[in-house]
């Protein structure tokens, strides 16, 4: 048995799945038996319960550490204390060479939930949001970052921006699904905005972390990863 390991600190809690490498849920999986999937998700919890909870999980799924072989982390942008945890863990189950580590930032990742976003099986594999390996530049990420502004992926970049300029970029690119946590869909200019594209909403909880399996083609794997923080300085450096 082959096992992929996801694991997110980025936002409450701790997220932590393992599932079976090369059988990620989506609507073309045809035979449920080849897949095995366990999830964690501890909206309380702290970077304390990572490794109790990653042996639980083996144990759920009968499988060892050796069975893992590929470990993917969210980098942020999120907590200094939550990302920092979850990409120090990560790293020191990569350290012996035995399995490879990939970072991935949150909006990347959550980018991937936006496959079923109007209740229907895609039509390939890979989620609708990331299609032969590039994302779809009418599918858009967005959370909260703190009061009036918003982090934002959309095309392969991310931004932090304030309403207004969420509502332009989403509107310009003729975005059709979004990806947005509870504040974003709570927002009425932007509710608002995502009706009057005729756009479709998808939460950003509530999927097998699995889903994000079709990042492990598109980013390298490297034992060195950088967490991002929640300062705009963060988005200021992906620009420069």
């Amino acid at each position: 048995m082959t096992i992929d390991l996801y694991v997110d600190t980025s936002r409450k809690g701790v997220s932590m799945a393992v599932a079976t490498s090369g059988q990620p849920m989506n609507a073309r999986t045809t035979d449920a038996s080849a897949r095995v999937y366990e999830e964690i998700v501890n909206t309380e919890a702290r970077g304390e319960i990572l490794g109790e909870s990653l042996d639980t999980l083996l144990t759920r799924v009968g499988a060892t550490l050796d069975d893992v072989k590929r470990v993917m982390v969210t980098l942020g942008p999120g907590s200094f204390s939550g990302l920092r945890t979850g990409v120090a863990f990560c790293q020191g189950l990569c350290f012996s060479g035995k399995r490879e580590l990939y970072g991935v930032t949150t909006l990347q990742a959550l980018a991937c939930f936006a496959h079923d976003v109007a209740g229907k099986a895609p039509e390939m594999p890979a989620p609708a949001g990331v299609v032969a390996g590039k994302e779809c530049a009418e599918t858009a990420v967005v959370i909260r970052a703190r009061t009036g502004f918003w982090y934002m992926r959309l095309n392969g970049e991310e931004f932090f921006i304030e309403t207004p300029e969420v509502i332009e970029r989403i509107k310009n690119a003729k975005v059709k699904a979004i990806v947005a946590d509870a504040p974003a869909q709570e927002d009425e200019a932007l509710k608002a905005a995502f009706a009057e594209i005729g756009a479709s909403v998808s939460p950003d909880t509530g999927k097998p972390l699995d889903m994000w399996a079709p990042l492990f083609s598109t980013v390298k794997p490297s034992l060195i990863q950088e967490a991002n923080y929640i300062q705009p300085s963060y988005f200021e450096k992906l620009k420069s």
